[in-house]
């Protein structure tokens, strides 16, 4: 059965592939500002200059465009704190499905946002395609994880960032002055979002819905049979539905869990905090400030063609997604995200050293390039990908919705400060602001090695008990490679540490 249990079927690819265009999307709107920062500047002052006679102060310029990069975070936040609404109500893939209305909106206002000489336009639809991602973001690591096999769902859950890198790579390839990235063009650059929307949206329909909200949510075992059987390419599926009915019926036990129960109730309490910390490490490590900013990062640097640095640091991002994706369940999740936040700390401090010494010789730019491309490969190793799928994990069916959308509003909460204060940081701080991420990335390091445990390989019943059975026994979940339910509370290695 388990040989069984990890086929790769035609179906299962199809649908996850269709589901990380959410993520593409994701990717795509994050990195599309970056290239045209400077056209879309003198939007902003030609359309001033059209409405006022004057031209706009640099402070008032400054405060607009760090508002047009980070409204598409508080977007993102009250997305991601609606996920639960959508999937309890409509399922996973209905949900990702309907929303495509709010990409194909905000897409449209960012597009005729210059015909109209509305900066407003374009900042609404950043916000509005914003909460689109933020849903995303709940939506896609969901259903992937769910329609996965247990042996499969870390390499698939991947998936959802490397949907993400290739949509920052194609945002940068797009913004380049030779293709869209022109006064001419950019509103189609920014509008482009509206295709993949479409084309999500034409797919879908052709993809089946979780077998778990099947079974669980709306009790069709018959369904989620057939939906296993055609995701699988066996008959025999025994195993999953007895998994899910054992997990239902420890739901049936239990009272609804809601955002509060989740802090509440002890149970629930140690694995909230952990995922919410997960996420905090992959926004507070720096990375979105290369993806917003990082065309003026290497332009500080001395580097003579910052936009094409910027697309090697999508091309190396994409590169070491793909390298994620076959390591992750071999050296497991925990251990590559302490791999991944120790090389991030190192890097962010080479880029200091760099950017501090920029002037005393021409070739301390490529050393800066390097670091950054250095420090964009260890993000993807784990604190890319990971936190992402591993909120997944953490929790069973009934909490999953609601700690799914607490882990995605603490990472857009996250995302806008970064997006936000970043560029004011770098205007007092200079070549030192990336200290902030060093120190930062040093505590999450440390978090990660005596709190979080493995989760390779484990169901998510199995990994749910242990963090209940912890809270009875008041001992750390296990941080082993693979345990079983018996075993989960005994294999501490981070025991003698008070963990």
């Amino acid at each position: 059965m388990a040989e069984n249990k990890q086929k790769i079927t035609a179906p299962l690819l199809s649908a996850v592939s269709v589901a990380a265009v959410g993520s593409l999307q994701f990717g795509y709107n994050t990195g599309v500002i970056n290239a045209p920062e400077e056209i879309i500047k003198k939007f902003f002052n030609e359309t001033w200059i059209y409405r006022t006679g004057d031209n706009i102060s640099d402070t008032l310029l400054t405060w607009l465009w760090s508002l047009s990069v980070a409204i598409f975070s508080v977007g993102g936040m009250i997305g991601s704190f609606s996920v639960g609404f959508f999937v309890n109500r409509f399922g996973r893939r209905n949900s990702m499905l309907m929303v495509n209305v709010l990409a194909i909106a905000g897409g449209i206002l960012m597009g005729f946002s210059k015909m109209a000489r509305a900066v407003e336009m374009l900042i609404i639809g950043r916000f509005i395609i914003g909460v689109f991602c933020g849903l995303c973001t709940g939506f896609v690591p969901m259903y992937i994880s769910e329609v996965s096999p247990t042996a499969l769902r870390g390499a698939f859950g991947t998936l959802n960032q490397l949907g993400i890198v290739v949509g920052i790579l194609v945002a940068q390839v797009f913004g380049l002055d030779v293709i869209m990235g022109t006064k001419t063009l950019w509103p189609l650059l920014l509008g482009f979002t509206i295709i993949p929307a479409l084309l999500q949206c034409a797919a879908l329909p052709f993809c089946p819905e979780s077998p778990r909200f099947l079974l669980i949510n709306k009790m069709e075992e018959e369904k989620a049979v057939a939906v296993l059987r055609n995701l699988r390419g066996v008959q025999d599926v025994s195993s999953d539905i007895q998994e899910m009915k054992e997990e239902s019926a420890k739901m049936s036990q239990e009272k609804k869990v809601t955002i509060l129960e989740l802090f509440r109730s002890p149970g629930y309490r140690q694995a909230i905090f952990i995922a919410i910390v997960l996420q905090l490490s992959q926004q507070l490590s720096g990375i979105n400030a290369i993806f917003y900013y990082s065309t003026k990062i290497f332009k500080d640097a001395g580097v003579a063609q910052p936009v094409y640095a910027t697309i090697g640091a999508g091309v190396v991002n994409t590169i070491f997604t793909v390298v994620s994706l076959f390591l992750v369940e071999r050296a497991g999740r925990r251990t590559l995200h302490l791999v991944g936040l120790g090389g991030m700390a190192a890097c962010a401090t080479l880029m200091t050293i760099t950017l501090a010494l920029k002037n005393m010789a021409f070739w301390i730019s490529y050393i800066n390039i390097t670091g950054t491309f250095a420090f964009v490969a260890f993000f993807e190793i784990g604190p890319g990908p990971i936190p992402w799928f591993i909120v997944s994990e953490l929790f069973s069916q009934g909490p999953r919705p609601a700690a799914v959308a607490v882990a995605g509003f603490s990472n857009w909460a996250s995302n806008f400060l970064v997006g936000m204060l970043f560029p004011h940081l770098e205007r007092k701080l200079g070549s030192y602001v990336f200290l902030i991420f060093v120190a930062f990335l040093v505590i999450f390091f440390f978090f990660t090695f005596f709190k979080v445990p493995e989760t390779k390989g484990r169901t998510f019943e199995d990994i749910s008990s242990g963090f209940e059975r912890q809270t009875v026994n008041g001992v750390a979940p296990s941080t082993g490679e693979k345990s079983s339910m018996v075993e989960l509370t005994s294999i501490q290695p981070m025991k003698d540490a008070n963990v």
